[in-house]
Parts: C-alpha cells; sequence; structure tokens
C-alpha cells in the first residue's frame, strides 16, 4: 500500500510539472487575412485586413495591411456598359494578391458592399444595378479567395458599420487591462459617435444620453456581453456630389437664363452644365416647373460670395418641416440630441483639412477661414494650389458651408460641444469608414459574450496530461482494491 501510495504521489507532482510546462510552451500564431471593396458613389477602394487568428474574438488586434483606390468612378458609373465594373477591380485585386502568402489566398474572406451610388442605380435602374453586380462577382471569383458575395448596404448599415469601426479601433468597447490581468470595459462616455460624409449620402450614428423616442431609427446589438441602442440614420441626395447637382439645378432654376451666378464659385470662374445632366440621378430628376424642357446648356459664373453661399446652401434643407421641435434635423426626420464626442471622416475630413481646418480651433475662426477663402479669386486658387485637382478645387467653398449647415443647424451642434467633433480619418491602425466594421460582423469577430480569459495549449502535451490523469485513478483504484 506504501508503494502505490509512492506512485500516486509521483503521478501528482509530474502532472503539476507537466502543466506547469505547458503554461510556457506556445505556438507562433497564424495569420489571417480578410478584405473588403467600399464600392461607394464616386470611387472604389480596396481593405486588406490581417490579424492574429489565436486573437480574433480581442479587440484592437485587426490591422489595416492595404488601402487601394481603385482607377476611375465608382461602379455605379458603369451602368450602361457593366463588364467595366468588373474589369476596374483587377489592378487592386492583383496588388492584394502580393501582401497575402499564397499559402493563404483560398481560405481569405472576400467581400465587396456597395453604398448610395448603387442605392441610386437601383431606384434608377434595378436591372442595370444587378448587372454591374453580376459582373464585379464574376471578376472577383476569378481570383483565389474565399469571395463572400457583392451586396448593396442600406445606409442604417452604413452609419452603423462605421460606428463599430470607430469604436473597436478605438477599444471602447472592451480592454484588456494588464493590472487586472482581464478584459474590461471602457466607461461609456469613452464610445465615439460616426459622423460620415460620402458623394451620395451622410450619415450619423451615436449613442444618445437618454431613451430614444423613435425607434425607426435605432439600432441595437450586443457586443462583449454588453448591449448597445445607437441612434443612426443616413440621409440619401446629401452627399457632396448630390448636394452640389442640386444647388445648381436650384440656382438655375431661380435665374432660368443661359448666364447664372454661383455664389459658391470663384470669381472668375465659369463651369457649363447641360440641363440633360440633371436628369442622371434621382436626386435631380424630378420634373421642375421653372427649368425650361430640352437639353440646352447653362453657364455657372462663380461670384466668391460667402454670405450668399451659405445662404444658397440652407435653401437645400427643408428646415421648415421640423416647426418648433428640436428633437429634430430637417425634413422632418426624428434625432434626439447630440451627445459625447464624434469622429467626422470621409468628406468631413478632406474638406476641413484642404482648408487647414484642425481640431481645438473655435467655431468663430471655421466661419472665418471659410468665408476668407470663398472670396478668393478663381486666379488667386488656381495659382496658390498647382496640384490640387481643378474640378474640386472651385468646390471647397459649397462644400465647407455645406458641411457647416449640415452640422449646426440639421444636427444642432453648438458653440459649446464643436470642439467634441475631431476630423480624422485614421484611428489606431487603419483608416476609419464603414469596411471594416462590415467584415468584423460577417467574420463574427465581434462575439456577443464579453471576453475570456482562456490559454491555449499544444495537443501533445494535453495528451500527456490526460494520461497521468488515467495513470493516477488507475493507481488509486488498485489501492482500493488491496
Amino acid at each position: 500500500t506504501a508503494i502505490v501510495g509512492a506512485l500516486i504521489a509521483l503521478s501528482i507532482i509530474a502532472l503539476v510539472l507537466s502543466l506547469l510546462k505547458i503554461e510556457d510552451v506556445t505556438l507562433p500564431p497564424t495569420v489571417k487575412y480578410g478584405m473588403v471593396f467600399d464600392a461607394g458613389s464616386s470611387h472604389t477602394s480596396l481593405f486588406v485586413y490581417e490579424w492574429d487568428s489565436d486573437k480574433e474574438n480581442n479587440t484592437g488586434v485587426v490591422s489595416q495591411t492595404l488601402s487601394c483606390d481603385v482607377q476611375g468612378q465608382g461602379i455605379s458609373s458603369y451602368a450602361s456598359d457593366p463588364p467595366k465594373a468588373g474589369d476596374s477591380l483587377r489592378e487592386c485585386l492583383d496588388k492584394a494578391l502580393k501582401v497575402i502568402p499564397a499559402a493563404e489566398q483560398r481560405d481569405v474572406p472576400a467581400y465587396l458592399g456597395a453604398t448610395a451610388g448603387m442605392r441610386l442605380l437601383r431606384e434608377q435602374n434595378s436591372s442595370a444595378t444587378d448587372q454591374v453586380l453580376a459582373e464585379v462577382t464574376k471578376t472577383m471569383r476569378e481570383y483565389p479567395m474565399a469571395f463572400k458575395g457583392a451586396q448593396i448596404l442600406t445606409g442604417e448599415e452604413e452609419g452603423t458599420y462605421g460606428w463599430i469601426t470607430i469604436n473597436y479601433l478605438l477599444e471602447s468597447f472592451t480592454k484588456y487591462s494588464p493590472k487586472a490581468h482581464t478584459w474590461v470595459r471602457p466607461a461609456v462616455a469613452n464610445i465615439f459617435g460616426a459622423l460620415d460624409l460620402g458623394g451620395a449620402s451622410t450619415q450619423i450614428s451615436f449613442m444618445p444620453e437618454g431613451s430614444l423616442v423613435n425607434w425607426n431609427e435605432a439600432s441595437q446589438f450586443t457586443l462583449y456581453g454588453y448591449s448597445y441602442n445607437i441612434y443612426t440614420h443616413s440621409y440619401l441626395c446629401y452627399g457632396q456630389n448630390e448636394m452640389l447637382k442640386r444647388l445648381a439645378k436650384e440656382l438655375i432654376a431661380v435665374r432660368g437664363d443661359l448666364g447664372v451666378d454661383h455664389p459658391c464659385y470663384p470669381k472668375g470662374y465659369n463651369e457649363t452644365v447641360s440641363l440633360s445632366s440633371f436628369r442622371t440621378s434621382p436626386c435631380t430628376n424630378r420634373s421642375d416647373p421653372r427649368l425650361a424642357l430640352g437639353d440646352r446648356t447653362v453657364t455657372l459664373e462663380g461670384r466668391g460670395n460667402a454670405s450668399g453661399c451659405l445662404a444658397a446652401v440652407k435653401k437645400l434643407f427643408n428646415f421648415s418641416a421640423c416647426g418648433q421641435s428640436q428633437d429634430c434635423t430637417f425634413d422632418g426626420i426624428y434625432q434626439p440630441p447630440v451627445s459625447g464626442q464624434f469622429i467626422a471622416f470621409s468628406a468631413f475630413y478632406y474638406n476641413f483639412k484642404f482648408l487647414n481646418l484642425t481640431e481645438g480651433q473655435s467655431l468663430a475662426t471655421v466661419r472665418e477661414t471659410i468665408k476668407l477663402f470663398c472670396t478668393r479669386s478663381w486666379e488667386d486658387l488656381s495659382s496658390s494650389y498647382p496640384e490640387e485637382n481643378p474640378e474640386r478645387l472651385p468646390k471647397y467653398c459649397a462644400n465647407a458651408n455645406y458641411i457647416l449647415t449640415l452640422l449646426l443647424d440639421a444636427y444642432k451642434f453648438n458653440e459649446t460641444n464643436w470642439n467634441n467633433i475631431f476630423f480624422q480619418m485614421k484611428a489606431g491602425s487603419a483608416d476609419v469608414g464603414w469596411t471594416l466594421g462590415y467584415m468584423l460582423n460577417l467574420t463574427n469577430m465581434i462575439p456577443a459574450e464579453a471576453p475570456a480569459q482562456v490559454k491555449g495549449h499544444v495537443p501533445s502535451l494535453w495528451a500527456a496530461a490526460v494520461a497521468f490523469i488515467i495513470l493516477t485513478l488507475a493507481l488509486g483504484l488498485a489501492a482500493l482494491l488491496l
């Protein structure tokens, strides 16, 4: 019996030592990849992400390996020649294959998400929309990757995924605490709102302080063990490109002659537009009795009138539809009061970066900077910014006044909370946008449950540990029999 007891003790000691050895053994992590095409209204971009497979349900572990801008306009511009939509993706797909190891390529989940440009095309020509999506699908299936499909996001999905991307990258949902040796939830005050401005639509998403009155504008989900109710709304036809078209149409409709003053364009700059161009978008194709029929052209003549530009931009919003309600933006759309800090990205960021507007500047300084820019002549601007796209340069005045109107008059930011808006295009290691949040959602990389501390062990060592346990049990049973 004494011998058996000694054997049992030795077995237990060996088991403990083996488990201690297990803790010290780690396998090199396997790197996984994912890719998402952002098929926007004005252009398409590809983003390739990577992460360690043993950390894929943690946070802040995804890094951006590649971003590639597709040449040409958005895929919706190929409605009359859908095969070109697929061909336009090839250059970026080839670049992606150069950064992803050949052995990993067939397991890479690949997605294409189309946004407001394709939403507008679907309203106008659903068959052309299907053909464009079929062609991009055909092209992506020619490449060695696990293509998961091409789809058109709703505006609310676009806003929600942008909100997820920002807070994931900034570790607002959960963060590892070395001191506590566990995952903790940061204060709710660390949750950021998202402001996105594209070519055809704009989105706002944030956590309101109180409960939502109108649940039609809410998105509800559980991330890392906590529930979130966010307000999110997308405004189709209020992206900056569609805004400029609507502004031009309104100015022409008021004057109706061959030469029309454009207060937002710099003095000395002229642009000729065709009335038929307004019929190419659902945002401007509604008949207007003030506009003559036919396909005549009209010249928009820049006047560099800062106050006139702001007044003209404000007319694009129907603020009167809200009456006296404070929980309303325009067109009768419900929105609770903005709260917390916000990241403003995409065209919000690019316009303010060009104007050298940064965080910390007072609202008065921002207004004065925009006003001074709007009064500069075309000769002055074109000589001062020779490298800037000559089609984009004359439109910064209108874009900046539009951003101010949207943020101040519609969303109701003010002098007090203006500095809660941070204009930036990157957070952590990746570009801000909806694509990362979209991939995280579709690959189930953000679990509903809270992260747990789980250590992985080498299978062979686990087998040894199990053998010791069985031996210990067998010897114990023998001791009982004796």
